[in-house]
């Protein structure tokens, strides 16, 4: 994604200047190992993105895209705990690395960290950021919760699931663009319309997440494909089958994702099978489409140049058709 590279770099630059050796090194060592493991770094770039379109330097919005990216570790280092995660990018996660009470004790100073960033901007955006910032906070946590709940329910319907996708992961890719606004002083339109924007195309990129897992490249995808599967993840593809499915799709869906002793390989391909047979993945993928052109249709709304319409539409399209 060309337009993401042009705020990749001076980002990554800026997070050089954070992860740097501090006493004890046993809390702020696992600290910088979780922030060098890599990513997408889509948060801090939408935010710095923002800025730009709304006239201001990239560059003054960097402490407020770190702070996203900071939190949002965090809640990986806390997510990893949770589902006892062995791995994180393909490296071993930092309660694994270190130990558990490390990994919390870790994570709570990064939340502290992330807080401590807005103290660089001027009272009133230090204001509006920490007050955006701890309400998304908070629902990043009900998201959670959500998830976890849903492990252990047999009814969970459509509607729930989005909305546990979008606090869960939506509303962190609002916050991130609505932070960049608020730097460059936009109105208050155009930042809870940026906000809208990112809350659609957030529910959009994990939907398309919830489609590659099981059809991605796995060369591409940079994770386990099938491994919503393996795990039995009501996902979006999942209910969507059990929706538009026959009633023997859906008697053979549960039979595989409840049955432990199937084999993994032989269960992942019967219930793509059943995804594409139903239809639930034409669906999913009409659904990305149908979230994507609702972050479309707020981006006329915007008090900002066309060009600048044009190259948030662009990025949004590059999400919709990633492959990775």
């Amino acid at each position: 994604m060309q337009h993401i590279e042009k705020y990749q770099k001076p980002f990554l630059k800026y997070l050089e200047g954070f992860t740097v050796d501090r006493e004890p090194k046993n809390l702020y060592n696992p600290i910088n190992y979780i922030l060098e493991l890599g990513g997408k770094r889509l948060r801090p770039i939408l935010t710095l993105m923002t800025a730009e379109v709304f006239g201001e330097s990239s560059a003054n919005a960097m402490d407020a895209a770190l702070s996203i990216e900071v939190f949002h570790n965090f809640s990986l280092v806390h997510d990893d705990i949770m589902d006892d995660a062995p791995l994180r990018r393909g490296k071993q996660t930092v309660h694994e690395k270190w130990n558990l009470n490390t990994g919390i004790l870790s994570g709570d100073a990064m939340l502290i960290m992330a807080y401590q960033l807005f103290e660089n901007y001027d009272a009133q955006t230090f204001q509006d950021l920490a007050r955006l910032f701890s309400k998304t906070a908070l629902e990043v946590c009900e998201g959670q919760q959500y998830d976890i709940d849903f492990e252990t329910r047999d009814d969970v319907t459509i509607a729930e699931y989005l909305k546990m996708i979008e606090y869960k992961t939506a509303v962190l890719v609002a916050a991130a663009m609505k932070m960049g606004a608020i730097v460059a002083k936009a109105s208050i339109e155009d930042q809870d319309a940026i906000y809208e924007f990112g809350r659609h195309l957030g529910i959009a990129f994990q939907l398309q997440d919830d489609y590659l897992d099981a059809f991605g490249n796995p060369e591409t995808f940079g994770k386990q494909v099938g491994g919503d599967i393996i795990e039995n993840k009501k996902t979006y593809l999942y209910l969507k089958t059990l929706e538009l499915g026959s009633d023997d799709d859906t008697l053979n869906l549960k039979t595989f994702m409840s049955n432990s002793e199937f084999p993994n390989s032989n269960k992942v391909e019967k219930v793509k099978a059943l995804f594409k047979s139903s239809g639930a993945a034409e669906s999913t993928q009409n659904a990305v489409k149908d979230y994507t052109n609702k972050a479309f249709e707020v981006l006329e709304t915007l008090n900002i140049t066309e060009d600048k319409k044009q190259s948030l539409r662009l990025f949004g399209e590059q999400l919709m058709n990633r492959r990775v």
